[in-house]
């Protein structure tokens, strides 16, 4: 029994929940999102709460069952307040700076690097060198996010590159000198 898919999804108040077949719809004021789910679950609705129901008790009906559960909730959250990420550089010259919706990244490369914002994402840089990738899909938001640091991800030896905050990087020791 899936302990995720048994809770409810509370619907804020502002946040608009359209049901259509298999198609779930939330507007807010951040955006609108749609997903099409699996035919495994049945979504209903109760008032300002929704219940995600798998339609029979397969493995795989109960696994889309706490999935499908846990993507409902993201879009509400999504639209209702949004999703954040924040990276930081670290590494000697490496910095960040916003210019007319893009991301330009100075680290280390013999040019810089831009990173457009796709439409929904919006970037800050608060100081040059922490980012913030802001949006109400979450997972737009994290696969901008994961792109950024793929420019340049931190290296075991000195730690240099781009990391999320608060992302430990296992350090490796160097070689030692001959003897």
């Amino acid at each position: 029994m899936s302990r995720i898919g048994k809770l409810p999804v509370a619907i804020p108040q502002g946040v608009d929940v359209v049901i259509d077949g298999r198609r779930i719809e939330v507007k807010g004021s951040k955006g609108r999102l749609t997903r099409e789910l699996r035919r495994e679950v049945r979504v209903e609705r109760d008032g300002d709460v929704l219940r995600v129901i798998p339609v029979d008790d397969s493995g795989f009906a109960r696994a889309q069952w706490g999935l499908s559960r846990t993507l409902i909730a993201n879009m509400v959250q999504g639209v209702s307040a949004g999703f954040q990420k924040d990276l930081e550089l670290s590494g000697v010259g490496y910095r960040a700076a916003r210019q007319a919706g893009k991301l330009v990244l100075t680290v280390g490369f013999s040019h810089p690097v831009e990173v457009h914002a796709p439409e929904g994402i919006e970037f800050e840089v608060p100081n040059p060198t922490h980012v913030s990738v802001k949006g109400f899909d979450r997972e737009l938001v994290g696969a901008v996010a994961a792109k950024i640091r793929g420019v340049r991800p931190p290296e075991p030896y000195k730690g240099k590159g781009i990391r999320y905050a608060g992302e430990r990087v296992r350090r490796k020791v160097g070689k030692t000198g001959k003897k």
